[in-house]
């Protein structure tokens, strides 16, 4: 963040707010931004204004504002009376009710959380981007930390002009001013104050049109353009596919996707303009172990469901994640066929199982349940529902909950409802087991699934863990990849060099189960390091190097070039071997233990730098650049780094004691 001067001028018109939902009508925000390179304590303000209705006579209105400074405040272009307890600005006043109002100000503040500052101190990873996540926009701009409020944004943005900026809406304008571009964004729709978003950062931009003529803009770093078809792989496809199956139009201007580095989590659906990990930006051979078609649907689907239709708490949050992960499995099943359709919702009810089995089942209305209640559960009661009312009456109830409560807030009844009424039946049986219940209903799930896939059928019937004659036979003869995965997994010593003639995805799974490869099998397992998956070439390079200590230099060799995901996976996993071979490259072990040290370094994004460290203390080779690196790990904006450092640091700690 150092060297980051970010002002924020803001103009706000009929703004809603939170609990003052029923007392003032506040509809619309406009938002002036501006963003430089100055020194961090260079304070400019810039202008605000609201336009507000009483609906009932009250003597104050406010804004979340987190740790903001205001100047110049004024009611109606006259000195108002505020104060500022530092989480709101409250403006004072004998308000009556039919009354329009005019609040203007300007402020600045320094964001702790919300919006991240990524890069600053090190060249080329300058970037600005936000994570609202239900109810921290406020910290970056005055808004509301409610979902029930739903507001139109409309942002501006002043930043230097080497900068692409993305936010919400449709890009009205984007004008020169000394040195800086100017970004004015449009939204002619309300959402939450929670998804409204911006990055700032140095893009590309790829463009497709949807067959309703929505444009789709593909955001993606310039060294990756050969990664743009790769990441983006399907994503049309798969916007036309849920526009019809959903049976509501897409309910935005435009559709924006932006990767972004070190974000919190895979993606988040800010309203037409999705944030996602750059992990997910990946090469065709990544695209074969680790792609970005799951999330990309994912966050399209919330497009509708969680921004048009929000729901009105946590107790009925599966009625964005559950329908989110529901009709992303169907745009995946339109890319990747039935089997895979069904075979992802056998393990998902797999692991509601273990985790009923674990004592942590939960009802769906619970507001503490897992993620794995909210999203796979929630999508288990769709797919079930579904089956039981049949396609027609369940695709048109979705289609009326929509239009219905567009642009508004929703609890699981209004859905409910919606089906009960077409379908002419009462639906308190099914919600009490599917939806009410602490027990996710398994039986019930694996009846359907085995009624409806015989793929499932044939995949629940090849069971290894007791060994018997037939597992040999179903590795030579026709059953499905994931039924092969599965034997390999109980019983690796089944592969012989026939297996190897299988798909990639076999093969990975013989590079992960079979750690003990024969002499017989070398040969066959040599050449799991040309397959296009970078999962197996990491597994397949270890397992050899173990196995043929005589032959590490051959494999090192061979591999000497693979990278892998973002995450060098490949690459780290060859400087440890390489370090732990000492007939090869001799004179340049140094050389490579400095480029694994290097990758600690907060330059690198988050899963590198845990990786690293984790390398360097398995071979106990933590010195003290890495140490220092670990020490500033300790204050990243990623959580899952700073926990991760935070307990590496202790560990080491325990070990120098």
């Amino acid at each position: 963040m150092k060297n980051v001067l970010f002002i924020f001028c803001f103009i706000l018109t009929n703004f809603s707010f939170a609990q003052q939902t029923d007392n003032v009508d506040f509809k619309r925000v406009d938002a002036l931004i501006v963003f430089n390179q100055l020194s961090v304590d260079s304070t400019i303000y810039n202008s605000y204004a609201v336009d507000f209705k009483i609906l009932k006579d009250v003597d104050s209105v406010y804004l979340d504002a987190v740790n903001m400074r205001f100047k110049h405040v004024a009611l109606n272009n006259s000195k108002a009376k505020f104060s500022n307890d530092g989480k709101k600005i409250i403006v004072y006043n004998n308000f009556k009710k039919g009354d329009n109002y005019k609040l203007s100000f300007v402020f600045f503040n320094a964001p702790k959380k919300a919006m991240y500052f990524v890069g600053w101190d090190n060249e080329g990873r300058n970037q600005i981007w936000t994570q609202g996540q239900g109810k921290y926009t406020s910290n970056w701009l005055p808004s509301l930390d409610d979902t029930n409020d739903k507001i139109e944004f409309d942002l501006k943005f002043l930043a230097p002009r080497d900068y692409t900026v993305v936010s919400n809406g449709n890009l009205k304008s984007k004008s020169d001013n000394a040195g800086y571009f100017l970004w004015e964004f449009d939204m002619q729709k309300p959402m939450s104050s929670y998804l409204v978003a911006v990055v700032v950062g140095k893009y590309s931009k790829a463009m497709e049109t949807s067959n309703s003529g929505i444009p789709l803009e593909h955001y993606y770093y310039p060294k990756d353009s050969l990664k743009v078809e790769s990441t983006y792989r399907y994503s049309k496809r798969m916007f036309d596919y849920l526009e019809e199956e959903i049976g509501f139009a897409y309910p935005w201007q435009n559709y924006k996707q932006v990767p972004v580095h070190d974000f919190l989590y895979a993606g988040m659906e800010n309203t037409s303009a999705t944030i996602f990990s750059d992990a997910f930006v990946v090469d065709a051979i990544g695209f074969n172990d680790k792609n970005y078609v799951n999330v990309n649907a994912h966050e399209l689907a919330h497009q509708w469901f969680g921004d048009l239709v929000t729901a009105k708490s946590g107790e009925h949050h599966w009625l964005q994640e559950g329908f989110a992960t529901y009709y992303a499995l169907l745009a995946e099943r339109e890319v990747f066929e039935d089997n895979y359709f069904y075979f992802k919702l056998f393990e998902s009810a797999q692991d509601l199982q273990k985790q009923d089995l674990a004592g942590n089942g939960t009802s769906l209305l619970n507001a503490k349940s897992s993620s794995l209640t909210f999203y796979q559960r929630g999508a288990w009661v769709l797919h079930a529902l579904r089956d039981m009312v049949g396609d027609a009456i369940f695709k048109q109830a979705v289609k009326n909950y929509l239009e219905k409560h567009q642009f508004g807030n929703v609890e699981t009844s209004d859905f409910i409802s919606e089906v009960e009424l077409l379908a002419e039946q009462d639906m308190s049986e099914f919600t009490s087991k599917w939806i009410e219940s602490k027990e996710f209903p398994f039986d019930e799930a694996m009846d359907l699934l085995k009624r409806q896939s015989k793929f499932i059928q044939e995949y629940i019937m090849v069971d290894c863990e007791a060994k018997t004659s037939k597992c040999a036979e179903y590795l030579k003869y026709y059953v499905s990849d994931e039924a092969k995965v599965k034997i390999i997994s109980q019983v690796p010593e089944l592969v012989t060099k026939d297996v190897f003639k299988n798909s990639l995805k076999v093969r990975q799974a013989i590079s992960q189960y079979v750690t003990k490869i024969p002499e017989a099998l070398k040969e066959d397992y040599e050449s799991l390091l040309d397959d296009k998956s970078y999962i197996t070439i990491e597994s397949a390079l270890y397992n050899l190097w173990v196995n043929f200590p005589l032959e590490r230099s051959k494999f090192l060799a061979k591999t000497q070039n693979v990278i892998g995901f973002n995450d060098k996976n490949v690459r780290l996993l060859w400087l440890v071997l390489n370090l732990n071979t000492p007939d090869f490259q001799k004179d340049k072990k140094q050389q490579v233990y400095n480029e694994l040290v290097s990758y600690t370094n907060e330059r690198y994004n988050a899963d590198l730098r845990i990786s690293a460290f984790q390398y360097l203390d398995l071979i106990k080779a933590c010195n003290t650049e890495c140490q220092s690196n670990l020490e500033n790990a300790k204050t990243h904006h990623n959580w899952r780094l700073v926990k991760f450092a935070k307990q590496l640091s202790e560990q080491l700690k325990q070990k120098q004691d």
